[in-house]
């Protein structure tokens, strides 16, 4: 047995692992990362079985938006070719989740830019989530903070799960958006938790984070209950205050793959955007690492992978796709 099916033998007892542990994970090299993929699987497997999860998004409501997110294209901070347009009506929506459907997603997250919705969006999101999950859809939001009050009325609609980053660790966050705390989108977390909701949250690689910043975003993600942990990888845009940072390398992104797997055992952890710029078209291995889902189709301003091949990919890994019936 190598050290990292002992690594992998442990979190399936139960037990936390020691800094020790934790450092052969993230300093492993390059060359170690099949085997550190190999024991992660393990894990992946035990928990959760051979089923991949696909989910996508819509970009109902693009730019403009208040916050400085040192990332993002769609920052009003930022000058870039991102979209921008007001909120989608809703057969544009309505034919994104038929699409999403067609494709194999069981779950469509309705995106919109901005703090928190407002008047007349938030009664369209109301109608959105009726809408997506009328047509078989389980129907996500990502529509920024969100009150209590409006919870219920999403619920009340029809919502199945209720998406906010985290991004980055509590100390790292002031060096990527300054406009509001950290404290708040970890609250914002903790009441859809507390509400019932699928809560998905997790972060975004190669912001110039450390490896500590890495584990402590986990732990702060298994502190709070989330059940989704979509793992992202920064595709630097242009005209936003990123743009020059280097694209994490395949293997960095594998081992943070794996360490989120063994600090996070029972989560779905979701690759989703940055998958074109980190793995290409390898889907299978990220499909044989700690991961257990993909997002499909394109992300909110950058292209996708075709579901297509996710599809084929999955099926000669003799992984079962998910259906909303199994994950509602």
């Amino acid at each position: 047995m190598n050290r990292f099916d002992q690594i992998a033998e442990a979190v399936l007892n139960g037990r936390t692992l020691s800094d020790a542990e934790l450092r052969i994970v993230t300093e492993a090299r390059d060359e170690d990362v099949p085997a550190l993929s190999a024991a992660a699987f393990t894990v992946r497997r035990s928990f959760l079985g051979d089923t991949v999860t696909f989910c996508s998004i819509v970009n109902a409501k693009s730019g403009r938006c208040s916050e400085n997110c040192a990332f993002c294209a769609q920052s009003g901070h930022h000058t870039t070719d991102a979209p921008v347009h007001d909120f989608l009506p809703l057969p544009k929506i309505v034919a994104a989740a038929r699409r999403a459907r067609e494709a194999g997603a069981c779950r469509l997250g309705i995106v919109t830019s901005g703090l928190t919705p407002r008047g007349g969006d938030f009664e369209r999101l109301v109608e959105a989530v009726a809408a997506v999950r009328a047509e078989g859809v389980l129907a996500d939001v990502s529509p920024g903070l969100l009150d209590g009050g409006q919870i219920e009325r999403l619920q009340a609609a029809g919502l199945a799960g209720y998406h906010h980053n985290l991004e980055t660790s509590q100390d790292f966050f002031p060096n990527i958006c300054t406009t509001h705390a950290w404290e708040d989108d970890a609250l914002a977390v903790h009441q859809a938790v507390a509400a019932g909701l699928f809560v998905c949250s997790g972060g975004l690689f190669g912001l110039g984070e450390s490896w500590e910043d890495r584990v402590d975003l986990a732990l702060s993600l298994a502190r709070l209950g989330v059940r989704s942990v979509p793992m992202n990888f920064l595709t630097p845009i242009p005209g936003t205050r990123l743009e020059n940072r280097p694209i994490l390398s395949r293997a960095e992104s594998l081992k943070i793959l794996a360490l989120y797997r063994f600090l996070l055992p029972r989560a779905h952890l979701r690759v989703c955007g940055g998958r074109p710029a980190v793995f290409g078209a390898d889907r299978e291995a990220v499909l044989l690492s700690g991961a257990d889902g993909l997002m499909i189709g394109d992300y909110l301003t950058t292209p996708g992978e075709n579901p297509e091949r996710d599809r084929e990919a999955a099926a000669g890994l003799g992984l079962r796709l998910e259906t909303p019936e199994d994950a509602a």
